[in-house]
């Protein structure tokens, strides 16, 4: 298996309104679910799939990330932290990381994850999908899309073999885990605030989006009452 993509982001800027009044002295990603905060879930998981360099972005309490994850030596990573005064979004998100996630300016294929997402995926399996964007002329991404859950019934995209639509049905809710070419974002001013979904559609409409359908587990935690829910869950395994 070639190890082309290294390099891996977790969005942790947001303030999490909807875990208040848990996330007032505590940044969303540092809530714990089955004795780990959410976000080491996450790091585990991208050390194990062999990414050596996760950048992660934080505005709020982001003082309290750093002092509680430190380098990323005890997890043999390197992270990497690009603050953000006021939450930039995704996108936004992403070009204030470019020095971080390009070494010597050079573009690269990166996988992002959210941190507020838990999720039994196995990362290593998008080697070879970062491998296959990295050879396209024009910036593509690849996403994971899971079954809609509860609380997002209407679904995002539509995936018909292993391309996403924006027009096919049914349609699946994107989880929160996709590669992207940083080439895709240096037209964007550093410091500005923009959402991801104006790329989502673009790419897709242009044909350049490949996804591909997870069924395992996957919760995207948002309220104290599905953390407590996942929390129960890790615990009975």
């Amino acid at each position: 298996m070639t190890m082309s993509v290294k390099k891996a982001m977790i969005f942790a800027a947001g303030r999490g309104e909807r875990m208040r009044p848990l996330t007032d002295a505590c940044p969303k990603p540092l809530l714990e679910a089955g004795g780990k905060p959410l976000i080491v879930w996450q790091i585990e998981r991208l050390a194990q799939a062999g990414f050596q360099t996760i950048v992660i972005n934080h505005a709020w309490l982001g003082e309290k990330i750093e002092a509680t994850l430190g380098d990323g030596s005890r997890w043999q990573v390197e992270l990497r932290y690009s603050a953000e005064h006021d939450a930039l979004e995704t996108a936004g998100g992403i070009v204030q990381a470019l020095p971080l996630l390009e070494d010597n300016g050079e573009s690269e294929v990166f996988l992002a994850v959210a941190g507020d997402v838990y999720a039994d995926f196995d990362y290593a399996t998008l080697h070879a999908h970062a491998d296959r964007l990295q050879t396209l002329a024009e910036p593509g991404m690849h996403l994971v899309m899971v079954p809609n859950p509860v609380f997002h019934p209407a679904g995002d995209f539509g995936l018909v073999d292993g391309v996403l639509s924006l027009d096919a049905r049914p349609r699946l809710t994107f989880g929160s885990i996709g590669l992207y070419d940083t080439r895709m974002f240096h037209a964007l001013p550093r410091g500005t605030r923009r959402a991801l979904s104006p790329y989502y559609r673009d790419t897709i409409g242009r044909g350049l989006a490949s996804g591909e359908l997870y069924e395992g587990s996957w919760e995207n935690v948002g309220t104290p009452a599905q953390l407590q829910a996942l929390d129960q869950q890790l615990k009975a395994r």
